[in-house]
């Protein structure tokens, strides 16, 4: 799947990538001095559904005042987009100290990784001109994003993936939550 190139919208939307999001960790006030971690991931999936996001533009500018403000949305489902190099290495949170395993791109699962056949991930091969390295969607590493602040990076949109695929990515991000985490049944066979 191509990701090609657009304007930036008049509003968040679904499929939406964006550059330089922040998650921020923890707060932690102590004697009156207060310590705000946070990881700054270098680029992020809008995956909260379209429809969300279009009521609560309207909400929010409105043509004629709205009777309620029931469609607001307080944060946006967002899931960071690494370079797939670094996925294969393992090596794509090294920078927060997270050491993960290895995917042998030359065998099954990096054949599996390349076809979208992974649920956890979501391969992307982004257009030439947008030069940014082929990536991959960890669904496992999804987070929220204050809805107001998501606005304010308009200047830090990137691209937008088309209606299609967007819906691709959202069913499968679906399903990755929907999944069923069963016991290891080795481990409790051996007990």
């Amino acid at each position: 799947m191509k990701v090609r190139i657009s304007k930036p919208p008049l509003r968040v939307s679904q499929g939406d990538i964006y550059r330089d999001i922040e998650f921020i960790e923890y707060v932690v006030e102590k004697e009156g001095i207060i310590e705000v971690s946070k990881i700054i991931f270098p680029l992020v999936i809008v995956l909260t559904q379209d429809c969300d996001l279009e009521q609560d533009y309207k909400i929010r500018y409105p043509k004629t005042p709205p009777q309620t403000q029931d469609k607001l949305i307080l944060s946006v489902l967002v899931a960071p987009i690494y370079n797939a190099e670094h996925v294969y290495l393992g090596e794509h949170l090294e920078q927060i100290e997270i050491n993960m395993r290895q995917i042998d791109r030359k065998h099954t699962e990096g054949n599996y990784l390349i076809n979208n056949k992974l649920p956890r991930y979501h391969y992307l091969d982004f257009s030439p001109q947008l030069q940014i390295a082929p990536s991959v969607i960890d669904f496992k590493h999804y987070f929220s994003v204050n809805a107001n602040y998501l606005r304010k990076k308009r200047s830090d949109f990137v691209c937008q993936v088309s209606p299609l695929f967007r819906e691709d990515i959202s069913q499968r991000f679906a399903s990755y939550l929907a999944r069923i985490g069963l016991p290891d049944i080795k481990k409790k066979a051996t007990s």
